[in-house]
């Protein structure tokens, strides 16, 4: 995962105990939305009578002895099996629903006019030998037409189309096109997969406060474009705001060799650096905190609506304002229990989250910087290094190690770089984001002005693809078994690698947390 962000960058003493009382709370709700969805509604409701049950049996036990010292551990125990229950229940009951829609029995390759509302930007898919280039958009489903009677009928679906009039959608609008009905890739909530058979023959206006975030990103690609080579015209919009429609083909290639692709996507890098600018800008003109506040929660809101609030930067400004709470307080105590309480948030108001790789490796990351990096950073400067070299390597590789059976499991490789790229580009990740905010907010008000501004992410541009390119040139990753085993027989290395790595305990400090 990339760097922390500039802000506060100085680690902040705390104590070395963590809070973990809500830690098992948070894992039985991920483990429960998990089997529910990727085993079957049935056993998901299995799954939650048995936890019910289990809670039933385990109640007595707690009233006859709220007063002896193992009642706050019964305590716990007892939220286990409530909150992994109604996770199991309810996300049983969407799997049910998705299990059932009228789309997972048609036959493949059957006809339908649907109307959809995207949910995310069109993604374009890489360039393929044969036809034309496609784009994948991530809908909601209104309706559907298989015969003379509209069926209404929600439910999630997947949009593969080509590029005329699908490439410019905003998230929101609404869009009626014909269609070959499939059935979808994943063993997840996704109900079908739609083949467009053409550009839509209809298209909603987008939602009032799209309007102005459109805007906003048209005209910052154009003041990219106008004061950037291309190669890094493409590459900034996808680092400040995730855009990566112009994304050249060879430099996503490289992100994705070198493990740099966090990067062009919205994550909690973004929010971070965001925010702390916004922090220490305020202190440094003296404002009170709850000002402080204010403009934070406003810029964190800006920052969303110019993202897109697709579920994936819902995600990523949960993670990244969890870390911010932690560094700003300099409370590693309270960072568990918020990312626990993130993570129990975000399965509540999406259950589909538990099987997104997307939404793991936030998780992990964070994870790995308030367990992990604290600790190492703090031994590497008791044996000679400087604070600032030290936080980045122990961010670096604490992110790295936790997140890596997630990404064996996706692409059978463990990228062997990955530490040392995101190492290298760490010193120029937030200096692009602000300038590159900046610019997209003054190409609004004065295009001449933010051109001359985003001249400034020149170099560092250039610095972040010559270290994505060389380091893809190289070639160097180690191959493993993609799929389950792979992930867990990289988890199981990961853990022995932590448990020696483990030292006595002793004050820790926190560093900025880069991703989400």
């Amino acid at each position: 995962m990339s760097g922390p962000a500039p802000a506060d960058r100085q680690l902040v003493e705390v104590p070395s105990v963590l809070d973990i009382r809500l830690l098992p709370v948070a894992l039985s709700c991920w483990a429960a939305a998990l089997v529910a969805i990727g085993f079957g509604w049935r056993i998901g409701l299995i799954l939650a009578g048995v936890l019910t049950a289990a809670a039933i049996a385990l109640s007595p036990m707690l009233f006859r002895d709220r007063k002896q010292p193992g009642a706050v551990l019964l305590l716990v125990l007892l939220a286990v099996l409530l909150t992994g229950a109604g996770f199991a229940a309810a996300a049983a009951w969407q799997e049910y629903r998705a299990e059932t829609h009228p789309l997972r029995h048609m036959a493949g390759g059957t006809y339908v006019t649907a109307v959809v509302v995207p949910s995310e930007d069109p993604k374009q898919l890489p360039e393929q030998a044969f036809g034309p280039r496609q784009w994948m958009v991530r809908a909601g489903l209104l309706e559907y037409r298989h015969g003379p009677v509209p069926v209404r009928a929600g439910g999630s679906v997947i949009v593969l189309a080509p590029g005329p009039g699908w490439s410019a959608l905003v998230p929101g609008q609404q869009v009626t096109f014909r269609a070959r009905v499939q059935r979808p890739w994943r063993h997840d909530l996704t109900v079908a997969v739609l083949r467009a058979q053409g550009p839509p023959t209809a298209v909603g206006p987008p939602p009032w406060w799209q309007v102005p975030a459109t805007a906003v990103r048209t005209r910052f690609v154009a003041a990219a474009q106008r004061a950037l080579p291309e190669r890094a015209a493409g590459l900034l919009p996808g680092l400040v705001d995730g855009d990566t429609a112009r994304l050249p083909d060879d430099v996503r290639e490289n992100f994705t060799k070198t493990d740099l692709s966090h990067l062009v996507a919205v994550s909690g890098t973004n929010v971070t650096i965001v925010l702390a600018s916004v922090l220490v800008s305020v202190r440094r003109v003296s404002l009170g905190p709850r000002v402080g506040a204010l403009l934070a929660a406003l810029a964190l809101t800006g920052f969303v609506i110019l993202a897109r609030p697709s579920p994936t930067v819902l995600r990523a400004a949960v993670m990244g304002a969890v870390t911010l709470t932690a560094v700003v307080t300099g409370r590693r105590r309270q960072a568990l229990p918020a990312l626990c309480t993130a993570v129990v948030g975000l399965l509540a108001f999406s259950p589909g989250l538990a099987l997104d790789a997307g939404f793991a490796l936030s998780v992990l990351a964070t994870a790995g910087l308030i367990l992990l990096a604290p600790g190492w950073s703090q031994w590497l400067v008791a044996h000679g290094w400087p604070h600032r070299p030290a936080e980045a390597v122990s961010v670096a590789l604490a992110a790295f190690l936790l997140s890596s059976p997630v990404i064996a499991a996706l692409t059978g490789h463990v990228g062997l770089l990955a530490v040392l790229a995101n190492v290298l580009v760490e010193p120029v990740v937030a200096p692009i984001t602000v300038l590159g905010t900046l610019g997209a907010l003054l190409s609004c008000l004065w295009l001449p002005g933010a051109v001359l501004l985003l001249r400034l992410t020149g170099p560092p541009l250039w610095w972040l693809l010559e270290v994505s390119g060389r380091g893809a040139a190289l070639g160097i990753s180690l191959s493993v078994p993609s799929g389950v085993w792979g992930g867990a027989a990289t988890a199981a290395v990961v853990a022995v690698l932590v448990a020696l790595s483990a030292r006595p305990p002793g004050d820790h400090r926190t560093p900025a947390d880069p991703d989400g």
